[in-house]
């Protein structure tokens, strides 16, 4: 997500920072840059008018025409601002007895998806949810709860295929809950269109029953233009809390996040960024605002990592390696470490600097597809040949090529990449080297700090 963003943003900084004397006529023609790059981001019209305003504000003023690095500083601002447009800090969840979320949007959003995907996180967290389902029109939401409801182990209520009544189906729900000991109860309702006032008015009573914490708006980031006016309706409605944003890998725009947050005044409380149901993160507006401006995100990086990789295993590796004991056994311990991790572009993409070391990397070099295919070469090869690669010649290469249904190139192309590997891992001085490069500004050092030293690959 804001990858079209960022690449706009990139260019017009970099230009900027390439003057060397700032001019009121320098950073005109830089916002209108900037400007253009929002709408085009499908920032809605009105917000993104206020937003350049307020960065005109304050990137004309003295202090910073003046300044030894007016560029730097104009770009501070910018992400001050975006920061500041994103909602400040984060904000969480209100989970104080009795806590209660109401889950609502317009259909195709994601929210009996997003439902499991929050449970499975308050259930991370040490609380008991329970989850509640209250779509009585779209034909097998009930049914697919239930089945999300199990794959989270979260006991789920389910009412009658029959049942019409909503309230009452959220009157025996709660009656339900008393027997199941829950702390958090979330209820999935029925998706619905703005122009639909009945649902509409279904939704408000239900409001009106349950009285919830949270009254969670989940959208899909690709709403575009349309996120504004959604916003307003269902927050003129039942008065959300919070909003939650669904599909953020599959949008390159991102106008969503921007114009929703500055239209309600609510917070942007969660991002769904993938199908997996573990893929439901905190939005803090600070981190974004680094990510849009291409500084990474170290600190998601390190939770997505710690989340997904066992230390034991990170550390047996790390100390084969040490030990120069590093074999195609160890690899495919490591490749499948990588694997959980989930798209290699979603996780690197919060490397510092990664945006630009993207384009130099040859096609489908990210591809989760690549990996698998290399995955079967390495299962084609005996014990023996994993543990001493320099065994494999000709024939051996022929028969692997042909057992994993690749080419001979392949399986060459492989064990060339892995003995150069091995000889990089015997110099602690290019492992520093490489570890430099890919940190950026310090970015890996912090990276491994915060994992307590281990490496996932």
């Amino acid at each position: 997500m804001f990858s079209s963003l960022a690449d706009s943003l990139d260019k017009t900084f970099r230009n900027l920072r390439g003057v060397g004397r700032i001019s009121e006529t320098n950073i005109a023609d830089a916002l209108r840059e900037i400007r253009i790059a929002l709408l085009e981001a499908d920032v809605e019209f009105s917000v993104a008018k206020d937003f350049i305003s307020r960065v005109q504000a304050k990137a004309v003023g003295e202090d910073v025409l003046k300044s030894i690095k007016p560029g730097e500083q104009i770009v501070k601002i910018f992400h001050d601002e975006l920061a500041a447009l994103l909602g400040g800090d984060q904000t969480p969840l209100d989970l104080n007895p009795p806590a209660r979320i109401l889950i609502c949007g317009l259909n195709g959003a994601g929210k009996t998806t997003t439902a499991a995907k929050l449970a499975l996180r308050l259930k991370k967290e040490g609380r008991r949810p329970l989850l509640i389902a209250c779509d009585l029109y779209r034909p097998a939401a009930i049914d697919q709860l239930a089945t999300l409801a199990r794959q989270v182990d979260v006991p789920c209520y389910t009412p009658d295929a029959a049942e019409t009544d909503v309230v009452k189906v959220a009157k025996d729900a709660l009656v339900w809950a008393e027997t199941q000991h829950g702390t958090v109860l979330i209820f999935d309702t029925a998706g619905r269109q703005e122009i639909d006032q009945r649902l509409i008015a279904e939704l408000k009573r239900l409001h009106e029953f349950l009285n919830p914490k949270e009254t969670l708006l989940v959208a899909d980031s690709a709403t575009g233009q349309q996120a504004v006016s959604v916003a307003k309706h269902f927050d003129d409605a039942v008065g959300i809390t919070g909003i939650v944003l669904t599909k953020m890998d599959g949008d390159a725009r991102g106008g969503a996040a921007l114009s929703m947050r500055a239209v309600t005044g609510k917070p942007i409380k969660f991002a769904g960024e993938g199908e997996k149901l573990e893929q439901l993160f905190e939005f803090h507006p600070q981190r974004m605002a680094d990510r849009i401006l291409g500084m990474g995100d170290i600190v998601a990086m390190v939770e997505q990592v710690a989340d997904k990789v066992s230390e034991a295993d990170a550390m047996h590796s790390m100390k084969r390696i040490q030990a120069g004991k590093f074999d195609f056994t160890d690899f495919l311990d490591q490749m499948r470490m990588i694997q959980k991790l989930g798209p290699l572009e979603g996780l690197l993409g919060l490397m510092p600097g990664f945006s630009k070391i993207k384009k130099q990397l040859p096609k489908g070099a990210l591809d989760n597809k690549k990996l698998k295919s290399t995955e079967a070469i390495v299962l084609s090869m005996t014990l023996e040949e994993r543990r001493r690669p320099e065994i494999i010649k000709g024939s051996r290469r022929q028969r692997i090529a042909d057992g994993s249904g690749t080419s001979l190139m392949a399986v060459n192309q492989l064990i060339k990449q892995f003995s150069e590997m091995r000889k990089m891992m015997k110099s602690p001085g290019k492992m520093k080297d490489m570890m430099r490069q890919m940190g950026g500004a310090g970015g890996m050092k912090d990276m491994l700090k915060g994992l307590g030293g281990k490496m996932p690959f």
